[in-house]
């Protein structure tokens, strides 16, 4: 009999990307007394990754839970970048409803449409809970009315329509019904805690329908590992009931099936796993003993092997090509560079990676890796350059798509785009150049700090995928930083036609193998803008800095000063002449390469290099080029 569970609620925490989703997590678990009155806890705790506390993001979901007044909430706190929409979509599987949040400034954003709707599909209900209520430009009535409006958009039902609304400060751990009461902050009503959001959970959101007497059903939605227990499939208990030493079946997403026995089975307690004797449905629950399971899969009852449903996720868009390092330097810096390594690491990915695609390439040392952007691609490079691995990369790539007609289709991005005035004639020409199409556009007036009003502008666009390559650093050079953007996936619609403009400029190629000098440096920097400094180690073929034109030069940046007895002036020394070099990211190298260009990734450095380092043979390849344009 099916019965819905009153001590539990499963809830996922979604949002756009910093609005506080992690910060109110920390705010849940230190007013449920999960750590201790003297522990040191630091900021973000559930942003264990080292990447996602650099880039001040949430890349991987994670599971938590907390017990107010008897009730037990489990938590999931999730991405707010829809690159990594595979760990939302996911994880709504394992969950009853959401907290939606949104910024009591900002209100709903690019990716609060794209959680917010992935919620809504699943029939979930939503507490809208706007976060940031104490910012001295806070309006909470627009936040409110905007984000009833996207329900209304996204097609929700009427119950989902009626949602709470709970004010937040998450940094402080306060909450209320009513906005008023953060403005007097020594009266009656004045917010003390977090109370009123967590009876709201307790009182609107529902518990999770379960059968205790049905055959156990757990749909696996997330892997961990343990050095000690090996790997760890995480989800909900949709049915039945689990124990330690059970004998259960592994159905996998063809149906095969698999008898199998755990070994422990645990429930989360604040952030820790307990290990159970028995867990029953309803619970997020994780299991060891099986150690070939994969997300998706089915852990079913033994005599009665029922499959659930497997975890669909939207298609990949964006594709590399990632192969085994050839520069000079190989070898040098990275633990891993053989091509078995690097194959093995890429495909044990796909193991916790479900919008991840990796297939072999046109030879032995070149791999595919397919994702949902160049974010999604570019957190994978950067984590496997901590584990010690060098490799070389290519320019990213659409993934094209063939209709039943034979129409070619390419993926389309909504780009949301906020600019002052003055840049706003220079971002509609850059955008025009890359086949961009205006759908909207909005004038805001804000009062600046100065005391001044500032005008932006905000530009909702729809864009091919390929005309967002190159364009971050593009436009953040033209604005000096000041540009607000959002993307969005749109769909696959027909490809355009006409080229799409991506670099205007050429690359500065090292000239020969050697150390780079002042001296070499310094002529070099007359062409262009310089990526290295003095003493960089450089080979043949290495981009070293931006030219100043669209073709390529080569210069030669290890070109010493001939000494003579003739006494130089001081100035010949001077190396303070040199501007200083920009400085590549990874992201950065990324989005600057081009067709015939690489990227080296190694644990210590990134470099940029052309795909054929000697020079005459891109000159035999540019002279053939041309013959073949001119028919001759």
């Amino acid at each position: 009999m099916i019965q819905e569970r009153k001590d539990i609620r499963n809830i996922a925490i979604i949002a756009h990307v910093d609005h506080g989703k992690t910060t109110l997590v920390d705010a849940l678990l230190k007013q449920t007394s999960v750590f201790r009155e003297n522990q040191v806890v630091v900021e973000r705790v559930m942003d264990s990754n080292d990447l996602e506390r650099e880039r001040g993001i949430t890349i991987l979901a994670k599971n938590t839970s907390v017990v107010y007044k008897d009730t037990k909430i489990n938590i999931v706190d999730t991405p707010g970048h829809a690159d990594f929409g595979g760990e939302v979509e996911r994880v709504m599987n394992m969950v009853d409803g959401v907290l939606l949040l949104v910024d009591a400034v900002d209100g709903p954003m690019p990716q609060t449409r794209f959680v917010l709707r992935k919620a809504l599909a699943m029939g979930h209900k939503a507490i809208v809970v706007v976060n940031k209520i104490d910012r001295p430009n806070a309006r909470p009535n627009y936040v409110t009315n905007a984000t009833f409006d996207l329900f209304i958009e996204l097609g929700a039902s009427d119950e989902q329509s009626e949602f709470p609304i709970i004010y937040t400060n998450a940094i402080e751990g306060l909450a209320s019904t009513d906005p008023e009461d953060f403005k007097h902050p020594d009266s009656d009503h004045s917010p003390k805690n977090l109370s009123p959001l967590f009876d709201a959970i307790v009182r609107y959101l529902p518990g999770p329908k379960v059968d205790y007497d049905a055959p156990s059903q757990l749909l696996v939605t997330t892997l961990g590992y343990d050095d000690y227990k090996g790997r760890i499939a995480i989800g909900r208990l949709s049915a039945g009931k689990l124990n330690k030493a059970q004998e259960v079946m592994r159905i996998a997403t063809d149906g095969t099936q698999f008898k199998c026995k755990l070994a422990s089975v645990f429930t989360h307690q604040g952030l820790t796993r307990v290990e159970m004797p028995i867990v029953e449905a309803g619970d997020i629950v994780a299991v060891t003993g099986i150690p070939d399971i994969y997300i998706g899969e089915t852990i079913a009852d033994v005599q009665n092997p029922i499959a659930l449903p497997p975890i669909r996720v939207e298609e990949p868009t964006v594709r590399m090509t990632f192969g085994v390092n050839t520069s000079p330097f190989t070898g040098r810096e990275g633990t891993w560079g053989t091509t078995r390594k690097l194959r093995e690491r890429l495909y044990r990915e796909l193991e916790s990676n479900v919008s991840l695609r990796v297939e072999d390439g046109a030879s032995a040392d070149k791999f595919v890796v397919s994702g949902r952007g160049e974010l999604h691609l570019v957190v994978l490079i950067e984590t496997m350059r901590r584990e010690g691995y060098e490799f070389e990369i290519g320019k990213p790539e659409v993934i094209y798509k063939t209709d039943e007609n034979g129409q070619t289709l390419e993926p389309y991005e909504e780009l949301f785009i906020e600019v002052t005035d003055e840049y706003l004639g220079s971002m509609v020409e850059m955008l025009a150049a890359r086949q961009g199409q205006m759908l909207d556009m909005k004038h805001n007036s804000s009062s600046a700090s100065s005391g001044t009003n500032v005008t932006s502008v905000l530009m909702h666009y729809k864009i091919p995928t390929r005309g967002l390559f190159g364009f971050r650093g593009q436009v953040l050079t033209s604005t000096r930083g000041t540009v607000v953007m959002n993307t969005l996936f749109w769909g696959y619609e027909p490809m355009t036609s006409g080229e799409m403009r991506r670099r205007d400029r050429g690359s500065l190629i090292a000239w020969e193998d050697g150390e780079a000098v002042t001296y070499g440096l310094r002529t070099a920097v007359e062409r262009g803008q310089l990526f290295i400094e003095a003493s960089t180690m450089v080979y043949e073929g290495m981009i070293v800095g931006e030219h100043a034109r669209p073709d390529d030069l080569e210069v030669n940046v290890c070109k010493t000063k001939t000494l003579t007895k003739v006494r130089s002036r001081s100035s010949d020394h001077d190396t303070s002449r040199l501007p200083p070099i920009r400085v590549m990211s990874l992201d950065d190298c990324v989005e600057y390469i081009a067709d015939d260009e690489l990227v080296e990734v190694t644990p210590l450095n990134i470099r940029m290099r052309k795909r054929l380092l000697s020079k005459d043979e891109r000159s035999k390849i540019t002279k053939a080029m041309k013959e073949a344009m001119s028919g001759g």
